[in-house]
C-alpha cells in the first residue's frame, strides 16, 4: 500500500496552498492530519469515498481548508486558503478501509495507512 502526498511548501502567511494525495488501493475513508515540531499528531480533516458530501474538519481550519477527493485518480486533495504560521507542520494524508466512524476520526491510531507527509511552512 502506497500513499504519496505531495505540494507541500514555503508560503506567506494569507497565501494558499494545494495538496495532493495518491492512494494505490481504494480506501473507504480519506484524510489529513499534521505534526508541529514538538507536537502530536492532530487531525485535520476527511471525507468518504463513496459519499464525497461527508468531509470533516477541525476546528482551526474549518472555513479555510477544504478537502476533496476524485475516485477516478486515487487522489485526494486538501485546498488551504487564508494560511498562518500556526499551520506550518508536516502534513500526512491517511487512509483507512473499512469505513470509519465519526467518532474515530480524529484518533491517528485508529488509521490503516500513511503518506510520508510532506512540510508545510507559512511565514509571518
Amino acid at each position: 500500500v502506497q500513499l504519496q502526498a505531495s505540494g507541500g511548501g514555503l508560503v506567506q502567511a494569507g497565501d494558499s496552498l494545494r495538496l495532493s494525495c495518491t492512494f494505490s488501493v481504494r480506501p473507504d475513508t480519506m484524510g489529513w492530519f499534521r505534526q508541529a515540531p514538538g507536537k502530536e499528531r492532530e487531525f485535520v480533516t476527511a471525507i468518504r469515498r463513496w459519499t464525497g458530501s461527508n468531509t470533516y474538519y477541525s476546528d482551526s481550519v474549518k472555513g479555510r481548508f477544504t478537502i476533496s477527493r476524485d475516485n477516478a485518480k486515487n487522489t485526494v486533495y486538501l485546498q488551504m486558503n487564508s494560511l498562518r504560521p500556526e499551520d506550518t507542520a508536516v502534513y500526512y494524508c491517511a487512509a483507512h478501509s473499512p469505513v470509519l466512524i465519526q467518532s474515530a476520526l480524529t484518533n491517528p491510531e485508529h488509521w490503516h495507512y500513511w503518506g510520508q507527509g510532506t512540510l508545510v511552512t507559512v511565514s509571518s
